[in-house]
C-alpha cells in the first residue's frame, strides 16, 4: 500500500475544498482550497518541514484569503447577477391559448410557431381559444393576461 506524504495530503485537502466549493454556493470553501494548495506547495519545497508549521500555514493562508478576497468576490458575483436582466423580447406580444390556463397553474399558448407553458398574471382562468398578451417571462414560462 502506498503511503501519502504530507504535501500530497494537503493537495488532496485543497482539491476536496475546490470540489466542495463547486457544489456549494457559500463562497467559503475556495479560500480553504487556496490554503490547502499553497500549504502543499510550501511543504513540497521544504519551507514547512513539520505538521505543526503546515497546520499554522494552512490556517493563516485560509483566513487571510477569506478576509482579503471574500468581499471582492461577493461584489463580482452580485455585479454579474445584476447584469442578468429579465428576457423582455416577448413582452407585449399576442398569443393564442391552446390549453386552458387555470387560476393557479399552467396551460399552453401558441406563440411564434411553438407551444409555450403559460400562467395567468392575475390568477384568472383563461380558456383555450382566447387571445392573450404576454406580460413577462418566468424562466421558460410566459405570464399572460387575456386581451
Amino acid at each position: 500500500m502506498m503511503e501519502l506524504s504530507l504535501p500530497q495530503i494537503w493537495m488532496i485537502i485543497g482539491l476536496l475544498m475546490l470540489v466542495a466549493e463547486l457544489v456549494s454556493v457559500v463562497l467559503v470553501f475556495i479560500f480553504f482550497a487556496v490554503g490547502g494548495l499553497v500549504t502543499a506547495l510550501l511543504a513540497a519545497i521544504g519551507l514547512l518541514p513539520t505538521l505543526e508549521y503546515q497546520i499554522m500555514a494552512f490556517s493563516a493562508i485560509s483566513i487571510l484569503t477569506l478576509i482579503i478576497f471574500r468581499k471582492h468576490a461577493r461584489k463580482l458575483l452580485e455585479a454579474r447577477r445584476d447584469k442578468q436582466e429579465e428576457y423582455k423580447e416577448f413582452v407585449g406580444e399576442t398569443a393564442m391559448v391552446i390549453r386552458d390556463i387555470p387560476s393557479n397553474g399552467s396551460g399552453k399558448i401558441y406563440y411564434r410557431g411553438a407551444e409555450w407553458s403559460a400562467t395567468s398574471n392575475n390568477h384568472n382562468p383563461i380558456e383555450a381559444g382566447s387571445k392573450v398578451v404576454i406580460q413577462r417571462t418566468e424562466g421558460i414560462t410566459l405570464v399572460v393576461e387575456e386581451s
